[in-house]
């Protein structure tokens, strides 16, 4: 029997669904979480102080749920670090309020996590809740990094959505797990010292998969189970907050976790790609996308002097990772799937 099983104990796990004025998708989602088969669970709603009639909701219609609140919005980062310092548990599972779960979704990723301690964090398949035979965007059955840091998905590149066919149903180690449906172990979160609240919201668990991976632990994927995500619930698609975010604290991310080598000559290729992508949406007739990346770009520099030479960057060998460029790939080779680009080095 491996060493990492513990059969005689059934761990503890907190489902902690972050809220801001989400009424809407917990009255149409936290009965499926409520049917969780898992024994020993725990639901938690962290309600960031919503001000729509989440909080009368839980009390009237969802009693057994425990309540938790802050005193203003902090965000997806600051909001589940201030949270989680609050909750015991040996495994924390981050459930977006508009992810439909199925009854024995938890099972199968505990299972896992148990028979290696080496991974500190998963994510289930993430199929479209509007298409039940596709991937989500955000992680689709496990998410890659490329060399310049644009991150994909085994089911997701680009805009791109496969259809599931069974094709990426192993477990598997990966660069990074969906904030969407994330499972990681209590003691490693607060060991990275969890998510960077300076990125507020988009890339954080990105970011936080990257450091786990240089302590030295694994981020899986467990198609086992399987969860459906609407997708773009707070900021919607194409939004100027939203594009801001995605440019500044992608950049923020490489910053922290590359060594100088590669920062060097990395960061100003991603401006420069960025520039280009900023220009052909103005010319396209979307100035909110040019002015979010504008915005990004100012931001980070901001950041760099106040924070950038706080950092220091080793590089482990990385799982999950490709070595190419999915742009040169996707654009110029007209590889538009996860296995055309990762059998193609």
């Amino acid at each position: 029997m491996s060493k990492f099983l513990k059969p005689l104990r059934q761990p503890s796990v907190a489902i902690v669904i972050l809220n801001w004025n989400g009424e809407a998708y917990l009255k149409q989602f936290l009965p499926s979480v409520l049917a969780s088969t898992y024994a020993n669970k725990r639901i938690i709603v962290a309600d960031n102080a919503s001000t729509d009639g989440s909080l009368e909701l839980l009390r009237k219609e969802f009693p057994s749920v425990e309540i938790l609140t802050s005193t203003m919005n902090y965000g997806f980062a600051k909001g589940y670090n201030f949270f989680l310092q609050q909750i015991e548990a040996d495994y924390y599972i981050l459930l977006n309020s508009d992810v439909e779960v199925t009854p024995g979704w938890i099972e199968p990723v505990i299972a896992l996590m148990e028979q290696d301690a080496r991974i500190a964090a998963c994510q289930p398949k993430l199929l479209s809740w509007h298409d039940k035979t596709k991937f989500e965007y955000a992680g689709a059955s496990g998410g890659w990094m490329d060399a310049l840091g644009y991150p994909f998905s085994r089911g997701r590149l680009f805009d791109v959505l496969e259809t599931d066919e069974g094709q990426f149903n192993d477990a598997a180690p990966v660069f990074w797990a969906s904030g969407a449906a994330f499972f990681v172990r209590a003691h490693c979160y607060h060991e990275a010292k969890g998510f960077d609240e300076y990125f507020f919201a988009h890339m954080e668990e990105i970011d936080l998969c990257w450091r786990l991976q240089r302590l030295g632990y694994d981020i899986y994927v467990c198609p086992q189970s399987t969860v459906y995500h609407v997708g773009g619930g707070t900021l919607p698609n194409g939004s100027e907050r939203k594009v801001y975010f995605n440019f500044r604290n992608n950049l923020i991310m490489l910053t922290k976790n590359l060594p100088l080598t590669q920062l060097i000559w990395k960061i100003p290729v991603r401006l420069g790609l960025d520039a280009v992508s900023a220009l052909k949406e103005l010319l396209l007739g979307y100035p909110l996308y040019f002015r979010g990346v504008a915005s990004a770009h100012l931001s980070y520099i901001k950041w760099l002097f106040l924070k950038g030479h706080r950092y220091k960057a080793d590089q482990p060998v990385l799982k999950g990772w490709y070595s190419g460029s999915i742009i040169w790939q996707y654009f110029v080779k007209g590889r538009k799937t996860f296995l055309e680009i990762v059998k193609t080095k």
